[in-house]
Parts: C-alpha cells; structure tokens; sequence
C-alpha cells in the first residue's frame, strides 16, 4: 500500500465496507481521506477494496498456495508442477526447474505468504448453512444466464463460449464428448491432476479442447471424421506418440488414405503425419497445439446426489479459457523463457499482461480469462488482480505441456473422447513409472492432499503410523473410489467455499479449507529446511495408460 501524509478523519469504517456481505464489524476508526488510499498501512481491507482502489494485494500472486507447504525436508508436493528432465532434447518446455522442489526460492515481497484464507478457520462460518439450502445453491445453474449476460452486452469486447447445457453434461456432450449444439467443444476424459483437482480437496470440474474452424472441416463444410483425425493427430504431436487408436474414420470422407494401404477404408487408428488434414493443411509441430487451440475448463462444486453420489454439481465456482493466440516455435519459446529467467535473475517483480475483457497474456502465445462469482453466485469477469494467479501454472513451469495441463493428461485414443468419468479410470502409473500415480503422489506428500490436512484421505488410505496403505489404495477399484469424499465433507467443502464467495476474499485465497492450515508456512526464512536429496523426483505428467 501507498504511505501518504494526509489528513485522517473518524468515520464509520462501513461507509467503506459496503462491497462484502461478510464485512468488518462497525468500528469508529482513522481512515484516510484520500480515495486514492482510503486505509492505513495494517488495516484489515477487505480483497474487493484493493481492487476497487487499484492498490495490488499481492505482486508475488504467481507463487500457489500450495508453494509454501511446510516440507520438513521430506514432504514433497512441489514435484507435481517443477521438473528437471533433460531426456527429451526436442521438448519445446525449457523450465528445467526441478531445482525449485522444495527449495523456497521467492522474492523478499514472496517470502510473506499473502493467502491469508488458509489460516481462516470457518467452522463457525459454515455452521448456520444447512444442507438443504447449500443443496438448492450448488444445483443450480449460474453458467446459462452468464453466457446471456455476456451475448447481450455490447460493450463487451473478450470471448464468448456458450456450450448449450454446460451444466449438465450428460445434455451437452454425445458420447465422443462433441458438444450437441454444433459450436466445435469436445469433452475429453482425463486423470485430474494431484491433489488440488481432486474432489475431495474441494471442487469437481472438467475440460473442454476446440480447434479451429479449418480443423473441423472439409472444404468448408464441417466433417466429423476430419476434425476427430485432426484432434488425434493433436493429441499423438503432444504426447510425442507414434500412433493411437481413434473413434471409426472414414478415409474416403476425409480424403486421404491413412494407414497407406491402397485404399479408402473406415479405419480405427492413426499414425503421426506431417501436416494436419482437411482444410486445415498446417505442419505438426512437436508437442505444440496449433495456432487458434482453444480451451474451456470449469471449476464446479461437488454435486451430492440423494443416495450419496458425487458428481460434477451444475453450479460453478469458476470458467476458465484458454486461446493460444499466436504459435510460437521451440526457438520462439526458449526467448521467452529466457526473458523470463532474466527477469527473476534481476529480481524483478512478475510482470501480468493485461489485456481489458480478453483477460491477461501469458508471454508464451496464450490469452487467458476466467470467471468467477459474485456475492450472489453470477459469474463475472475476474479483475486483473485475480487473473494474475493464473499465469503461476500456465507461464513458466516445467511440468507443462505448451503451457497446459489436462490434454496430456487424456485417456490416450478413442477411449479418451468423451466427458470425464473418474468411474472409467484407474489409477496407471506416469510415464516411466510402475506404480500407480496417485499412490504414488500420497507416498511422496504423506498425505491425501498438498498441505497433509485432508483428515478424510488420512483415515480412508493412511496407517495409523501415518503411512500409506498400499494394500487399501491398490484395491480401489477406480478413481472415484480414490478421491472423492465422502458427502458429509463435500456439503462442508461446499459451505466453506459459499462463505469466499460471500466474503469475495479470492485475493486472499481460493482453497476451501474446513479449518486452519498446519502445515503451511506463513512466512518463509532461513530456518525452513529444504527437502532432502532423496526426497526430489524427476516426473513426466502423462500416464501409461496401457497399464490400464
């Protein structure tokens, strides 16, 4: 905050508070009378008065939450996002930041953990919301009426990415993940990522992948088996695979012969190729989607049903969408990392580029936006302050594939295209590895979730002496069994996210913690111990699926 020398005068402190429904009590205190800096320097301001005054909360917003886990030098989360793999020389991702597993290398601004809403306990936040009317909110839909929201207003100047149905998907998508209304979306089914894409840390969610126009079509007109040879042969460049399996194409309609065998035949896999088909005709570039990829990723509640089932709830916290709006070869690209290695090594602070309605560039080819809910639950346009959070895991990571996450992450070939079923997968190892992944994961945290605080995946999975029971995680017979809760904890996960909603507090945190963090750092300083040697992994984030 700006230190000014001003005039201060006694008024009620909720002329200022007026935005939050979960405001500061009424206190006769010094405010300053400058709008420009209405608070002295330690007020308790509330997240939406940064933002409406323009004073940045937090300038080190790019570094998670989850990056000030306390480790005792032998807990290790970080392994997930930093990596350093030099066995693939042509990998366009040139991070190489596994030196960071642990480590606690942040700015003297980042060594202040400034998400202040995990050391919140919101026991007594959420015990006068009863399950009905939690229920009744989380099972409506809020993505519908902002889509209208947004078509109807003419001054609106970013995307507009109306999936008919969205919120109930068994409505939206048929079951290659197409989406029925004709606007290119498709579903895929992929492994969340661990652990905060687990619905028992807090949100259900999903992903969506559309290419181009002239990827989906044959001479202008749209053609099915042209846009699904196309989204595999995405798919095969990004994984660095030779072949998959495919949903039935029928050569003759796409007009080249596939497999080489002479003739026009429906065929049932594919091999990489160096251009792309249809009207499309652009070269493969190696782990790289093409120029105009789009993404839409929603961040849901954890949908309850009658009889306890947990599924993507319709109402949702968060949409998120990703374009890569100008391609940017492996050459391009290691500029700017290069310019963003400069940038660290002479301490400068993250710089968010921000571009009005069409959310922040990420400096790396991809416009990002996202969405988020007002104190009513309508989805609005997140400020800039917020959508700088974004670019700590789509800008300069090493685990990413061209800046993402989940496409790698797909259940590779046809059985891949379709709306994510965690019902469907088992928990395969990662590249590389023989055991599963999520075992895996829990081994190397020691717990079911980053900050080791999840007392429910503690119970379900761990010994008494804290250890996994590889035994137990071995024998769930899929995913869901593995990382859903139980409905007792997701209504109280639900409750708890409702009251950042109500507080709008997102600058100070979005991870629905039922209580204070434990194992999560407040300040960082010299005493921290860094993980041990034998305690940092290297990793590849795409699965073997063919242990499946």
């Amino acid at each position: 905050m700006k230190c000014h020398v001003l005039i201060l005068l006694l008024i009620p402190a909720t002329l200022l508070l007026g935005c939050s429904e979960h405001s500061l009590p009424t206190t006769q205190s010094p405010v300053i009378t400058d709008t420009s800096a209405p608070y002295q320097p330690g007020d308790n301001i509330p997240a939406l008065d940064y933002m409406k005054h323009n004073e940045t909360y937090n300038a080190e917003s790019v570094i998670p939450p989850q990056c000030y886990t306390k480790t005792d030098g032998v807990n290790n989360p970080c392994y997930a996002c930093h990596q350093t793999d030099t066995t693939d020389h042509h990998r366009p991702n040139q991070m190489a930041d596994g030196n960071l597993q642990g480590a606690y290398e942040f700015s003297d601004l980042g060594a202040k953990n400034h998400w202040k809403n995990l050391f919140i306990d919101r026991t007594h936040l959420i015990s006068g919301i009863s399950d009905d009317v939690i229920l009744d909110w989380i099972n409506q839909d809020n993505y519908s009426e902002f889509i209208k929201t947004q078509q109807a207003n003419t001054d609106w100047k970013g995307e507009i990415t109306p999936i008919k149905n969205l919120a109930y998907p068994e409505k939206a998508f048929n079951a290659l993940g197409i989406a029925e209304d004709g606007s290119g979306w498709v579903a895929f089914n992929y492994k969340p990522f661990p652990s905060t894409f687990w619905p028992t840390n807090g949100s259900t969610g999903d992903v969506m992948i559309r290419l181009p126009s002239e990827y989906r079509q044959q001479q202008g007109v749209y053609n099915q088996d042209v846009y699904l040879a196309n989204l595999s042969l995405v798919e095969l460049t990004l994984k660095g695979l030779k072949n998959i399996s495919t949903p039935p194409l029928n050569e003759k309609r796409i007009g080249i012969d596939l497999n080489q065998d002479g003739k026009y035949t429906t065929i049932q896999n594919i091999k990489v190729r160096s251009h792309y088909v249809g009207d499309a005709q652009s070269p493969l570039a190696y782990q790289l989607y093409p120029e105009g990829t789009e993404f839409l990723h929603t961040v849901r509640y954890i949908g309850v049903n009658d009889n306890g089932t947990i599924f993507n709830a319709p109402r949702m916290k968060e949409v998120r969408y990703m374009k890569k709006h100008n391609f940017k070869s492996k050459q391009e690209l290691a500029t700017s990392y290069y310019r963003e290695a400069k940038e660290k090594a002479f301490e400068n602070l993250p710089q968010t580029l921000y571009l009005g309605d069409a959310g922040i560039n990420n400096s790396f080819g991809w416009t990002i936006n996202g969405y988020i809910e007002d104190g009513q639950g309508k989805l609005r346009p997140q400020h800039k302050q917020e959508l700088a959070f974004c670019n700590g895991c789509h800008k300069t990571v090493g685990a990413t594939y061209d800046q993402t996450f989940s496409f790698a992450r797909k259940v590779t070939g046809a059985a891949g295209w379709g709306y994510i079923d965690l019902k469907s997968m088992t928990d395969v190892p990662n590249k590389g590895e023989s055991q599963g992944e999520f075992l895996t994961y829990m081994q190397r945290v020691g717990g079911g979730d980053e900050f080791r605080q999840n007392q429910e995946m503690l119970m379900r999975w761990f010994t008494k002496d804290g250890q996994v029971d590889i035994k137990k995680v071995t024998s769930a017979t899929n995913l869901y069994e593995l990382i859903t809760p139980s409905p007792t904890r997701a209504l109280a996960l639900n409750k708890a996210y409702l009251s950042i909603v109500k507080e709008q507090s997102y600058l100070f945190g979005r991870d629905a913690t039922l209580g204070k963090a434990r194992n999560v750092l407040e300040y960082i300083d010299d005493s921290q111990q860094p993980l041990k040697p034998n305690h940092r992994y290297v990793w590849d984030m795409q699965l073997a699926w063919a242990k499946q």
